[in-house]
């Protein structure tokens, strides 16, 4: 099992105005459907901002209801409504560089990354100082598999704004990609002194450091990332790994069976478990272990073949 370094996105950005009690117009509309949309009560700020749309207003007003109503519509998860509503915005407030923002963002959920990147470029254009639209178009440049164009929009996000977190922690992950694995940790040790509890940024940290053979510091920074975070199965695997290079079986034992507490359907942890009790002499757990593991994925049965036979395990290989 390993872990999966995916981007950081910012949220969407959305309009904040004043809560008026009883609609009369679209301004009050969409007041309301933004109080609703706070309550999680979606489909009734949909309803409010269909409203304000339906009303005679000005174009920046009706651009607003576009807007927000893309954004609750986003929420939902229904992104071709989304881009719609954006796209309106757009046309009725064209230099408005939030639109073409959060129409990137819809876009890049929905892997349209060419697109994504147009609306962050235009974002950028209409405003140079908009880091997440750097740190977005890093994400998308990155999901295109332009590494070096990812890293030079996150390098840009963080001069544009020090303090950002995400941006360091995406850039650390680009650079673990290209195993320039003493630069990201060095990004992720910046995300983290920025959020202490940053769990993704302790926890590829420490597969940074497990690929310099620094076994130590990549289980302490495990440790960290448990404790932020208790039921992930992919950080205890990472972590029974450093500690089976460190020869601390028994470590590594408890956090396979840790691993297949949640994720019961994990071969791999199965396998790894079952070897590690060979070789302390636990023969029936092995061979049980073996045997799910192999019923789980066959195609391992390859991997261990040679060792198995080794112990003479009475395995079906």
């Amino acid at each position: 099992m390993s872990r999966r370094i995916l981007p950081i996105a910012i949220l969407l950005f959305s309009v904040q105005v004043l809560f008026a009690q009883t609609p009369q117009t679209a301004e009050d509309y969409n007041n309301r459907g933004l109080e609703r949309q706070g309550k999680g009560d979606l489909d009734g700020a949909i309803d409010d901002y269909t409203h304000a749309l339906a009303m005679k207003a000005k174009p920046s007003t009706i651009a607003t209801a576009y807007n927000n109503r893309a954004n609750a519509r986003t929420g939902k998860g229904d992104y071709a409504g989304a881009v719609a509503d954006y796209t309106k915005a757009i046309e009725l407030d064209p230099k408005n560089e939030e639109n073409f923002y959060n129409r990137g963002v819809v876009l890049q959920t929905k892997g349209d990354y060419d697109a994504a990147i147009a609306d962050f470029s235009k974002a950028i254009e209409l405003d140079p100082r908009l880091a997440p639209a750097y740190n977005n178009r890093g994400n998308a440049r990155k999901g295109k598999g332009d590494i070096e164009g990812a890293i030079a929009d996150y390098t840009r996000a963080v001069e544009v704004k020090p303090q950002y977190a995400e941006a360091f922690y995406n850039r650390g992950a680009a650079l673990q990609e290209k195993q320039d694995f003493a630069a990201a940790i060095k990004d992720y040790s910046a995300a983290i002194e920025l959020a202490p509890k940053f769990f993704e940024a302790y926890a590829n940290r420490g597969q940074a450091k497990q690929s310099k053979q620094d076994f130590d510091g990549a289980i302490a920074d495990y440790d960290i990332a448990i404790q932020l975070k208790g039921d992930d199965a992919s950080t205890y695997f990472a972590r029974a790994s450093a500690r089976e290079s460190r020869k601390d079986l028994d470590g590594a034992l408890s956090d396979y069976s840790k691993v297949l507490e949640f994720d019961p359907n994990s071969a791999q942890a199965y396998a790894n478990r079952a070897a590690i009790q060979a070789l302390q002499g636990k023969t029936a757990q092995a061979e049980t272990d073996f045997g799910k593991a192999f019923k789980l994925d066959p195609g391992l049965r390859a991997q261990y073949k040679e060792f198995i036979e080794k112990r003479h395990l009475k395995v079906k290989l």
